[in-house]
C-alpha cells in the first residue's frame, strides 16, 4: 500500500471480522467486508474477492504472501474476469506448485534436484517402501506445500505413518489436497533461496541469494542477505540456476526458487514460491530496489527496470521475525492483546514491516507473526550490531515474543561466525533456551527502586491537592524523610516471594536489603518518546533500563533482554488456577479440534497421542502428560477450545484421577 500510494495507485483492501479495526484497512483508500474470522470463509473465498475487486471497480489484485498467493485458479479465475493477478500466469504456478512436477521440469532444465520420489500412487504402502528405498531420514511434503505446511521430517521407519497422517491432515486443510512426495532428508543443510524476476518479454534476472537457514517447524525466523560464506563463483552459478528455472516456466513478476545447499556448497532444487516473499526486505536492502513497484509495472506490462549487470550486491541486511510465540514452550503460537508496543525508530538502514499497532489484538486465527525488523549495514558484523541493538528496542507487553530469543540467537558464537543450517536451533538449543536462572539481585533492587518512584510520583501529585500524612514522602511541616523509614516489599521472581527490606536514606537514596545482601541504590524516572525510564545506580553500577509497569506486574527492558518481576495478588483478588486437575491434558492454546484419537476406557503411555488441534495455522497434537486410563474425553471434533480447557481427563492405575 505505500508503494502503491507513492505511485500513485488507489488500493482497495479486504478484511475479516476478526480484522475489522486492523491496521491495513485503516491504511487502504477503500475496504471492504468480506466474512467471518476462519480463513476458509473470508481470505481464501475466491468469489468474495472477486466481487470487492468489481464493486471497487479494481484494476488488479496484488495476492500479497499468504492464502490464494499461489493458488493457480485464483490466478485463472482473475484472468477470467478480465482483472490483472500481480503474479505469474496460472500455468507456473501449477508448475511449480506441484513439488513432483517442478521437480522434472528442474531437472529438464539443467537445474540439479534431490532424490526422491514424486509419482501417482499415493498409497501409504507405496510411499513408506519409497522412504525405505530412500533411506532414513526422509522428507515427506505435501504436493501443493509451502511456509511448512504438510511437512515432517520422519527418522525412522517407526514413525512413518503417524507423520504421514498428521501431514495430510495439515495438508488438507491448507490446501485441500493431500497428495505428498518423499525426499531425502539432507542433514544440517543451509536454506538458501534467490529472487528471481522475470517479465512479458521474455526476460528474467535474478537479485542474488538470501540465507533462510534458521528455522523452527520448518518456518524461517531470520534471512540475511546476501548468504555468509558464499563465493561470488558460487553466487552467479546460484542465479543462473535460478533464472534457467524462472524461464522453463515462463515466468513473470518476484519468485522465489529455493536451494538446498550442503556443506560444500553443492546445492539442490527443493522448490518455487510463486509470489513475493515475506523476507523480500532483505534483497531491496541490498539491491536498492522497490519489488513490490517492479510487480506493478511489470504487471503493467512494462519491462524489467534493471538488467542483469545493472543490479548490484551492496552491505549486508537481516529479517527478524518477531512472533507471538513462547520459544520455552516449543515455540507454542500465542493470542491475545498488545498491551504496550515500542519499537526502534525506523530509519534508511532500519525497517520495521508491521500491521499491528499499540492495543491491537494477534488473532488466534491467523498466522502469529507481530513484524518483521529488517535492518541494513556495509557488512555483515555491522548489521548484526544494528539488528541486535534494534532488538533491544522492540518491547512488547501482553503476549509471549520471541524478542529475547532472537537477541540470544544473534549473539550466538556460531551465528556471528555465519556457521547457520536448518538445525541450527535444535543443535543449539541448551544456549539459545537457558534454564531460567533466579532474577538478578541488581534488577530486583531496579524493580523495587521503580515501584517506589512511581508512588512517589502519584503522591506528590496527590499532596498539590490534599497532604497525606502517611506517606512517607510527607510530613507535617512540609519536610520530607528527616527521619530513617524503613518498609518490607515483597517481589514474585516466578513463582518465588523475595523480601526486599527498603530504607529511605535522608540523601534521597535507598538502602536495600535481599537475603544476605545490601544494596546502596538511587536513581530517578524521566520519560522519553512517550515511554519511562528508570535512570539508577546499584552500589555504584550506573544504568539505563524501560521500566512499564502493567497490573501486577514490572516489566524492565534491559541491555540483556526483558525481565519480568511480579508483586503478589491478594488471595481474594487472585483468579482460580488455570487448567484442569494435575495430569489431565490441557489445551496449550485456543484453537479448534480436529481429531480425538482416544476415547473413555483407553489405556495410555505418557507421549502417546490424544487430541490434534488446529490453532494459528498449525497443526498441534495435544499428547498425554502420564500413563494412566481415560476417564473422561471432554471434547468434541469441530469443535473450538479455549486455552487451558481440559481436553481429556485421566486416572492413574490406582483410580485416582487427575494425580501424577
Amino acid at each position: 500500500m505505500r508503494t502503491a500510494r507513492r505511485m500513485g495507485v488507489q488500493s482497495v483492501a479486504v478484511y475479516s471480522d476478526a480484522d475489522r479495526k486492523a491496521m491495513h484497512v485503516d491504511m487502504a483508500d477503500e475496504a471492504y467486508a468480506i466474512g467471518p474470522a476462519p480463513s476458509q470463509q473470508s481470505y481464501l473465498c475466491m468469489e468474495k474477492i472477486i466481487q470487492v475487486a468489481k464493486t471497487a471497480a479494481a484494476q488488479a489484485i496484488h495476492p500479497g504472501y499468504g492464502f490464494l498467493s499461489e493458488n493457480m485458479e485464483f490466478a485463472e479465475l482473475c484472468k477470467q474476469e478480465g482483472i490483472i493477478f500481480i503474479g505469474p500466469p496460472s500455468s507456473a504456478i501449477r508448475d511449480m506448485g506441484i513439488k513432483s512436477t517442478s521437480k522434472s521440469i528442474m531437472a529438464a532444465a539443467g537445474v540439479p534436484v534431490v532424490e526422491g520420489y514424486h509419482g501417482e500412487d499415493q498409497s501409504d504402502q507405496c510411499l513408506k517402501e519409497h522412504a525405505g528405498k530412500i533411506g532414513y531420514p526422509v522428507m515427506i511434503k505435501a504436493v501443493r506445500g509451502g511456509g511448512g505446511k504438510g511437512m515432517r521430517v520422519v527418522r525412522s521407519e517407526k514413525e512413518f505413518q503417524e507423520q504421514l497422517d498428521s501431514a495430510r491432515r495439515e495438508a488438507k486443510k491448507s490446501f485441500n489436497d493431500d497428495a505428498m512426495l518423499i525426499e531425502k532428508f539432507v542433514d544440517t543443510p543451509r536454506h538458501v533461496e534467490v529472487q528471481v524476476f522475470g517479465d512479458h518479454h521474455g526476460n528474467a534476472v535474478y537479485l542474488f541469494e538470501r540465507d533462510c537457514s534458521v528455522q523452527r517447524r520448518h518456518q524461517k525466523i531470520i534471512e540475511e542477505a546476501p548468504a555468509p560464506g558464499v563465493t561470488p563463483e558460487v553466487r552467479k552459478k546460484l542465479g543462473e540456476a535460478a533464472v534457467r528455472a524462472a524461464k522453463a516456466v515462463n515466468y513473470v513478476g518476484a519468485g522465489t526458487v529455493e536451494f538446498i545447499m550442503d556443506s560444500k556448497h553443492n546445492f539442490y532444487f527443493m522448490e518455487m514460491n510463486t509470489r513475493l516473499q515475506v523476507e523480500h526486505p532483505v534483497t531491496e536492502m541490498v539491491t536498492g530496489t522497490d519489488l513490490v513497484e517492479w510487480q506493478l509495472r511489470i504487471a503493467a506490462g512494462e519491462r524489467i527496470p534493471l538488467s542483469q549487470e545493472e543490479i548490484t550486491l551492496k552491505g549486508h541486511a537481516f529479517e527478524a521475525r518477531v512472533y507471538a510465540e513462547d520459544p520455552k514452550s516449543n515455540f507454542m503460537p500465542g493470542a491475545g492483546p498488545l498491551l504496550h508496543l515500542s519499537t526502534p525508530p525506523a530509519d534508511l538502514s532500519t525497517r520495521i514491516e508491521t500491521g499491528v499497532r499499540q492495543g491491537d489484538e494477534v488473532s488466534a486465527y491467523y498466522d502469529p507473526m507481530i513484524a518483521k525488523l529488517v535492518v541494513w549495514a556495509p557488512d555483515r558484523p555491522a548489521a548484526l550490531t544494528r539488528l541486535r541493538d534494534n532488538l533491544r528496542q522492540y518491547n512488547i507487553v501482553g503476549l509471549h515474543t520471541n524478542i529475547d530469543f532472537l537477541l540470544s540467537l544473534s549473539r550466538h558464537p556460531e551465528f556471528e561466525a555465519g556457521n547457520v543450517h536448518t538445525n541450527f536451533i535444535a543443535q543449539h538449543r541448551k544456549e539459545l533456551l537457558p534454564v531460567r536462572k533466579a532474577v538478578a539481585h541488581e534488577h530486583l533492587c531496579q524493580a523495587a527502586l521503580g515501584l517506589i518512584l512511581r508512588e512517589k510520583a502519584m503522591t506528590d501529585a496527590f499532596s498539590l491537592q490534599s497532604e497525606d500524612k502517611f506517606s512517607p514522602f510527607s510530613s507535617a511541616s512540609g519536610r520530607r524523610l528527616n527521619t530513617y523509614y524503613t518498609r518490607n516489599m515483597t517481589l514474585k521472581d516466578g513463582k518465588n516471594d523475595v523480601a526486599v527490606a527498603v530504607t529511605y536514606n535522608r540523601d534521597g537514596s535507598y538502602s536495600m536489603q535481599i537475603e544476605d545482601r545490601t544494596f546502596h541504590v538511587l536513581g530517578d524516572l524521566y520519560s522519553e518518546g512517550g515511554c519511562t525510564y528508570l535512570k539508577c545506580s546499584v552500589n555504584g553500577v550506573v544504568s539505563k533500563v524501560k521500566l512499564i509497569v502493567l497490573g501486577n506486574t514490572v516489566y524492565l527492558f534491559a541491555m540483556e533482554g526483558s525481565i519480568e518481576i511480579g508483586t503478589p495478588v491478594p488471595k481474594y483478588l487472585s483468579p482460580a488456577s488455570a487448567g484442569g486437575a494435575q495430569g489431565d491434558a490441557i489445551a496449550p492454546m485456543t484453537g479448534t479440534i480436529e481429531k480425538v484419537l482416544v476415547k473413555v476406557g483407553d489405556r495410555v503411555r505418557a507421549g502417546d497421542s490424544l487430541v490434534v488441534m488446529i490453532a494459528m495455522k498449525m497443526e498441534h497434537t495435544i499428547k498425554a502428560p502420564k500413563d494412566g486410563t481415560v476417564k473422561q474425553v471432554l471434547c468434541r471434533e469441530g469443535t473450538q477450545a479455549s486455552r487451558h480447557t481440559p481436553l481429556v481427563q485421566l486416572e492413574d492405575e490406582a483410580g485416582k484421577q487427575g494425580s501424577e
